[in-house]
């Protein structure tokens, strides 16, 4: 597929997506989600890359929605066929990715934007980063799945405050509420950001999609069940050659080389 409004490439087992509309600080459209998920597709099937990075070109990360591509007779959308078509597979492949994501926010990440960043696994965003949840302002209400990660991220008080009156969180505040992971200079972004996807590519495969699903029953499930898919994990991943061979490295005093077997 041939890609008109985002950026995808692959080096050193990291691949990489850009949204690429800076002339918008990078609104959502129709053709750009159908674009980022095709990307995404390409990413599971490639072996070869073990860690995603998503990001945007230009001074923002992703403003939402262009409005300006529905028209302006919301009265004549079908807002339901719009987000079952384009924003939840979009949000559904990206948050159910088995590989480590991370969102390199480079600037303003609002509304249906902020949700991308919210579906990644880590964020580390720029000094200067702003988030909010802008559906409030033209009175709709959060989707793309920010009232299911926001609350699991800063706490359901906090989630509530963003999307009820839609203040922008400045980057002091993202890093204090646990909204990002890392806060870092323009010139150090990209290297942070490069730095934890390799040492993330470097890890082993498997177990890091174990983990993903591991982390995310146990937000939502009791002691007992949690106990019990933990176990199951763990059982899986000791029968990987990528733990014998952690273990024949660790006895020889070497560092493991891990190939997702």
């Amino acid at each position: 597929m041939s890609y008109q409004s985002i950026d995808y490439e692959v080096q050193d087992h990291i691949a990489t997506i850009a949204l690429n509309r800076p002339e918008t600080l990078n609104a959502l459209t129709n053709g750009m989600m159908a674009e980022i998920v095709d990307a995404l597709k390409q990413v599971e099937r490639n072996r070869d890359v073990r860690t995603l990075v998503l990001t945007g070109r230009g001074r923002g990360f992703c403003s939402g929605q262009d409005l300006k591509a529905l028209g302006e007779k919301p009265a004549e959308r079908d807002i339901a066929e719009h987000l079952d078509r384009y924003y939840h597979p979009l949000i559904k492949r990206l948050a159910n990715l088995e590989k480590p994501t991370i969102a390199m926010v480079n600037g303003v990440a609002a509304g249906a934007g902020m949700s991308l960043a919210l579906a990644c696994d880590l964020r580390i965003a720029v000094v200067g980063v702003r988030f909010s949840q802008t559906f409030v302002r033209i009175g709709l209400v959060p989707d793309s799945g920010s009232s299911y990660f926001l609350p699991r991220l800063i706490g359901p008080a906090r989630a509530l405050e963003m999307a009820m009156t839609g203040m922008m969180v400045d980057d002091e505040t993202a890093l204090q509420w646990g909204l990002i992971n890392r806060l870092v200079t323009d010139e150090q972004l990209q290297k942070e950001t490069y730095d934890l996807a390799r040492t993330l590519a470097s890890g082993p495969p498997l177990a890091l999609g174990m983990i993903k699903r591991e982390m995310a029953y146990g937000a939502s499930h009791g002691l007992d069940q949690v106990l019990e898919r933990e176990k199951d994990f763990q059982v899986r991943a000791a029968q990987t050659a990528d733990h014998q061979t952690a273990v024949e490295a660790f006895f020889a005093k070497k560092s493991p080389v891990f190939r997702g077997q």
